[in-house]
């Protein structure tokens, strides 16, 4: 049985062999079965942390402690014990700490066993000590990872709301500036140019001051947009779609065609330039401000949409065919209309306020031909 045993386990060495000696010359009796329960007992201290740690690796870690355990009663070598502990010190950063008590439990039955000789029994007691200590050690290694990996885990999870909350607050002074201060800003400078060119009589230095504060209104909404554009970096303008430009113009007119049923025409005269983002938003939004007029208040009427590119600026003209707006003695060529026609309202003031917060003007009125039209003059830089 015992060659066997030792054959089965291809250990051909002489130290196995020696081993093996040992335990026929006690007979086979109920010495050599102790023998043999002590060599199992080292074989399992020594090659299972291993076969836990790596499973694909049992057989030749079974063999190896086979040959470590055949020789363990002629020798414990300090490399077989640095072997021991570093293995037990694995299963215990692997977080398998009963596992490792459990493989460590057979060094003290094997130092019991080691029987006369005194320097087996040292070294295998110093493995039953060291051994679980190492594992513990090894588990107290791998908390404090997950400590740390906790904090850190912990830090920028804090740090990402923290960052969330700035930008929300961010979005939220931005949405507050445009809503609130810009709408503000823009109606000072149109109440000032509507002053300017409207109070009759008005002295010329008056003129003056009514054209600086408008200048002033709108330098200030300029500044505005930038101070808008900082605050939503980062923030609202990564989650917004682009703003529509002169580029969408094209859907719509179409758009248009669909829902007032009227022919809609686009012209373009001179060479198309490029245009601040800005400019372009507030002409396409009086575009679509005056197309819809149009359908509200000349359904079916047809409708020109004329832009002619200067060297210094958009001329924007909306005109329909329709029946126009009844006279007002009030009309002064800038404001709205009144009547039956019924073009007035907010917004022609909106298509007002857009284009003065770029620095350009716009008339509203009946158009040469009749109709209503809706001119502007923008910048092709806001001034």
């Amino acid at each position: 049985m015992v060659a066997a045993f030792v054959e089965l386990t291809a250990v051909r060495g002489p130290l196995p062999r020696l081993a093996a000696e040992r335990i026929q010359q006690a007979g086979g009796g109920a010495l050599g079965v102790k023998l043999l329960f002590v060599v199992g007992l080292f074989c399992a201290a020594t090659a299972l942390p291993l076969v836990f740690l790596r499973p694909a690796a049992a057989g030749p870690a079974v063999t190896a402690a086979v040959l470590g355990a055949l020789g363990a009663f002629h020798a414990v070598t300090a490399v077989g014990i640095v072997a021991v502990l570093v293995a037990q010190y694995r299963l215990g950063r692997a977080g398998r700490l009963p596992v490792a008590l459990a493989l460590a439990l057979p060094f003290p039955v094997l130092a019991l066993a080691a029987g006369s000789d005194p320097d087996l029994r040292v070294r295998l007691g110093l493995l039953a000590v060291l051994a679980p200590a190492v594992a513990a050690a090894g588990l107290q290694r791998r908390a404090r990872g997950q400590r740390a990996v906790h904090e850190e885990t912990r830090r920028l999870a804090l740090g990402a709301v923290a960052e969330n909350a700035v930008r929300a607050e961010r979005a939220r002074i931005a949405r507050e500036l445009h809503d609130v201060v810009a709408h503000h800003v823009s109606m000072i400078a149109v109440r000032a140019e509507t002053a300017r060119l409207a109070t009759p009589g008005l002295p010329a230095q008056g003129a003056e001051r009514l054209l600086e504060i408008g200048d002033a209104a709108r330098d200030a909404l300029a500044e505005m947009r930038c101070l808008l554009g900082v605050l939503r970096e980062d923030g609202e303008a990564a989650d917004r779609a682009p703003q529509p430009g002169l580029a969408r113009l094209g859907e719509l007119l179409e758009e248009a065609r669909r829902a007032g049923g009227g022919v809609v025409r686009l012209v373009v005269r001179g060479a198309p330039a490029p245009l601040d983002p800005g400019v372009e938003l507030a002409a396409y939004r009086i575009v679509r401000e005056a197309l819809t007029n149009a359908r509200r208040h000349a359904p079916g009427a047809a409708v020109d949409v004329e832009l002619a590119y200067t060297a210094a600026a958009l001329e924007l003209r909306v005109r329909d065919n329709g029946p126009g707006p009844d006279p007002d003695p009030a009309d002064d060529g800038h404001g709205g209309h009144g009547g039956h026609g019924g073009y007035g309202g907010h917004g022609l003031l909106g298509m007002r306020e857009r284009a003065a917060a770029v620095g350009g003007t716009l008339r509203t009125g009946p158009g040469p031909g009749g109709g209503f039209a809706v001119e502007a003059v923008l910048p092709r830089r806001p001034r």
